[in-house]
């Protein structure tokens, strides 16, 4: 299969990278082809300009790049932080410019038809606040974001990992979360062509 990760945290070394790199890891051992993109790395810009909002409209060379490869992706793996209850800015960003109209969904009369081929999404965050503050105080805005309207939109089953409180947690903590990453992908994708 061909999957793509995508990387929204802007500090290298962080858990968020971690993460990253075991998912892309994981993913290849199990033969996989994977893309990989580090938006910060990648100096990404998050910024929609009118021109591009049009259905058809063209765009820079690297929101095509980057549509073009999800939209042939069989399979998905976002990993961020959450901020405010959102995904950071540059991924936030990276939705707006790449999941484009008529690309990856499109409005019909009876609604919203999703066109993403990925048989599905793992969306993996990262938090402070424990899961279940985040449930009781907000509703996990997130849960709502990723699976229902962007996933949801482009027609592609999304699971999540979520591990928290990160600042708190052990090295041990963290080695489990990373190897629960791997299980996950594991179970999702499996080893291509079996």
């Amino acid at each position: 299969m061909k999957i793509s990760v995508i990387l929204g945290h802007p500090t290298p070394g962080s858990f968020n990278h971690a993460l990253a790199k075991t998912a892309v890891e994981t993913l290849s051992a199990f033969g996989h082809e994977v893309i990989f993109h580090d938006l910060y790395a990648e100096n990404f810009d998050p910024i929609l300009r009118t021109g591009e909002i049009s259905r058809g409209a063209p765009a820079p060379e690297q929101i095509e790049r980057h549509s073009a490869e999800i939209l042939s992706a069989e399979g998905v793996v976002i990993v961020h932080p959450n901020w405010w209850c959102q995904p950071p800015a540059i991924l936030k960003g990276w939705v707006d410019r790449v999941l484009r109209a008529g690309q990856a969904y499109r409005f019909e009369a009876s609604g919203a038809v999703g066109l993403l081929k990925a048989r599905t999404a793992l969306v993996i965050t990262t938090a402070n606040n424990p899961q279940e503050n985040e449930v009781a105080m907000y509703g996990d805005p997130l849960e709502v974001f990723w699976k229902k309207v962007v996933f949801g939109l482009c027609g592609v089953p999304c699971e999540r990992l979520i591990f928290s409180p990160v600042i708190l947690s052990t090295p041990d903590a963290r080695a489990q979360w990373l190897q629960q990453t791997a299980d996950r992908l594991g179970g999702l994708f499996g080893r291509a062509n079996s």
